[in-house]
């Protein structure tokens, strides 16, 4: 009786964030903007002024409409001294994509000679399974094996010629443990 109520409550859990990110699927996420410069323009001004800063054929073209623009409010810790995040809600995925498709071939964002960082936006629980495979990520670079994080948070990468997609750590360790060359890759992490 309990492992069944168990099951449901992670599957509603699992609805639920998925929800939640469906939600949050047009926002980008600016972070490292100084604090008072968005009282100052407006959110919406200042993510053009970066469109326009770091992507110069893309203010050519017609971009979709910014449909919300606000300023995150604190949450971890309101005394340390950390910028704000601003979250732009936009109407067209495309144009999310495109932006951050830029921005991550650019690799280096800034306002105003400051580096920030653009972002897809998602619920704490995706962000928290995203960070669960760093470590398994950045040692998977390091041997060649292009790995990345799917949306919302599977690890991909190539092995033996082959794709290979997992969304928990339990199956990669059951996958690794018949292929003896990545369970020494990552031996120590999972």
């Amino acid at each position: 009786m309990q492992n069944r109520k168990e099951k449901k409550d992670r599957k509603q859990m699992k609805s639920l964030r998925e929800l939640w990110d469906n939600i949050k699927r047009t926002n980008i996420r600016i972070i490292g903007v100084s604090e008072g410069e968005e009282k100052e323009k407006g959110t919406e001004k200042i993510f053009q002024e970066i469109i326009a800063e770091n992507f110069p054929n893309m203010g050519k073209e017609p971009l979709t409409q910014i449909q919300e623009a606000q300023q995150v409010p604190y949450k971890i810790n309101p005394s340390r001294n950390t910028r704000r995040h601003i979250i732009i809600q936009l109407t067209k995925i495309k144009d999310k994509e495109k932006i951050l498709k830029a921005a991550r071939e650019k690799k280096q964002v800034s306002y105003k000679g400051i580096p920030i960082r653009l972002s897809a936006d998602f619920s704490a629980e995706t962000l928290q399974s995203r960070r669960e495979w760093n470590d398994i990520l950045n040692v998977m670079k390091g041997k060649i094996l292009q790995p990345r994080i799917l949306y919302p948070a599977r690890l991909s990468f190539r092995f033996e010629g082959e794709s290979k997609t997992f969304s928990d750590k339990q199956k990669l360790r059951e996958f690794s443990n018949t292929k003896p060359a990545l369970q020494q890759i990552l031996k120590k992490l999972l």
